[in-house]
């Protein structure tokens, strides 16, 4: 089995050669990174603090703003990570709205006499679709509050937020905007700081989450290479993930690490433990790994366990494997080849960022036997880095 730190470890013109620079060390940094954007947070917490009541995030039920989660791709799966913890904590109404839905339908979005409060969360801040939809909604809508958060200090949407009149900016270390095409390291911290925003007035609570999560996300990659290598050496063609609540957010970034690592190599869906068997059952095969990130709640993870009994029942993957909280093991590990399990203490609400590790990893060593390069694995330039500009209307 190949260690990640294997990769980390190899000499840096082979890294380059083949593609390995910057993903695998932006896997294994995540968790050092976690602690650090705690601390910007915490540098900020005043300035943040008084925006959000600015915003009104804290005043009557009735005034409290609508709250809007926007980004694209996988800066989107990072709101809807986010959604439901902000609809507890803040008690908002929550949605996470994708730029790339927002932006050709503006109107239908925005309802007059509406409180608004946008969080736009991009690891460049400058995709076509976040800076155009930034641009005309404050234009068009100068009553909407604004904040960014970003791995890019050069963002051009942190510049049009200093021309708004009600807008914050929040950078995060430069060493999470990640250098690889796949994003990582920057998609946890964003949510690191999207769940210190959900506890901007309980902070020093949240910090003992945090050590929890980081222990977890250490423990994770120490134990989960060798088996996302193992995995990825069987030559699945396909892949589905399985999540709910916030987990179904891990699910879709999960498959998308490893369509894009693979450059479609690998045909990855994801759905929710639910939602699986409204239509989408069908695209299941013999070719298929099965993922799912188990709820740590008893109820929710029976569920799962019926799931995974029905799809081994049927024959109709080649493997399942689960992710979960030590405690679901015995309700889930009779119905599946493979159980990863993680920490009980930590809540569905903050498991995000360690459960999205396997699914990283899983991309990355599914690159690797496909022949491909992770840092720049689609060939022929079909995605890139940043998304190309396109025509704005």
């Amino acid at each position: 089995m190949t260690s990640l730190s294997s990769f980390v470890d190899l000499p840096i013109e082979e890294q380059k050669a083949r593609g390995l620079l910057f993903t695998p060390r932006e896997i294994a940094q995540q968790p050092d990174t976690w602690e650090v954007t705690l601390g910007i947070f915490k540098e900020h917490r005043e300035r943040i603090r008084a925006f959000l009541d600015s915003a009104g995030v804290r005043d009557s039920l009735e005034q409290r703003p609508v709250v809007m989660l926007i980004g694209a791709g996988t800066s989107d799966y990072v709101g809807q990570a986010l959604e439901l913890l902000l609809r507890q904590k803040w008690g908002c109404e929550v949605s996470a709205v994708a730029s790339t839905d927002l932006l050709p339908n503006l109107e239908e979005y925005i309802v007059p006499g509406r409180r608004y409060l946008w969080i736009s969360f991009s690891r460049s801040g400058d995709s076509p679709e976040g800076v155009a939809v930034l641009e005309q909604a404050i234009r068009r809508y100068p009553g909407i509050a604004h904040m960014v958060v970003t791995c890019n200090a050069q963002a051009r949407m942190a510049e049009i937020c200093e021309e708004a009149k009600r807008a914050c900016v929040v950078v995060l270390d430069d060493a999470v905007n990640d250098r690889s095409l796949a994003m990582t390291s920057s998609f946890t911290n964003m949510i690191v700081m999207g769940q210190c925003l959900a506890n901007a007035w309980s902070i020093e609570e949240y910090t003992a989450v945090v050590e929890r999560l980081v222990r977890a996300g250490r423990d994770l990659l120490l134990r989960a290479a060798g088996e996302a290598e193992r995995i990825a050496s069987r030559g699945f063609s396909r892949v589905c993930l399985i999540g709910a609540g916030p987990l179904a957010s891990v699910a879709k970034e999960s498959a998308l690490k490893v369509l894009e690592m693979t450059a479609g190599k690998v045909q990855a869906m994801s759905e929710t433990v639910l939602g699986l068997r409204h239509g989408p059952m069908a695209a299941l095969n013999t070719q298929t790994l099965f993922l799912c990130f188990v709820s740590g709640d008893e109820r929710k993870a029976k569920y799962a366990s019926d799931l995974l009994r029905e799809i081994g029942e049927k024959g109709i993957v080649g493997e399942r494997i689960a992710v979960g909280p030590a405690s679901a093991l015995a309700e889930i590990a009779p119905y599946c080849n493979s159980y990863i399990a993680l920490d009980d203490d930590i809540d569905d609400a903050y498991r995000p960022v360690v459960d999205v590790i396997f699914g990283q990893l899983l991309g990355l060593y599914c690159s690797v036997a496909h022949a491909l390069k992770p840092d720049s694995p689609s060939p022929g330039g079909v995605i890139n880095r940043v998304v190309q500009k396109f025509r704005i209307y």
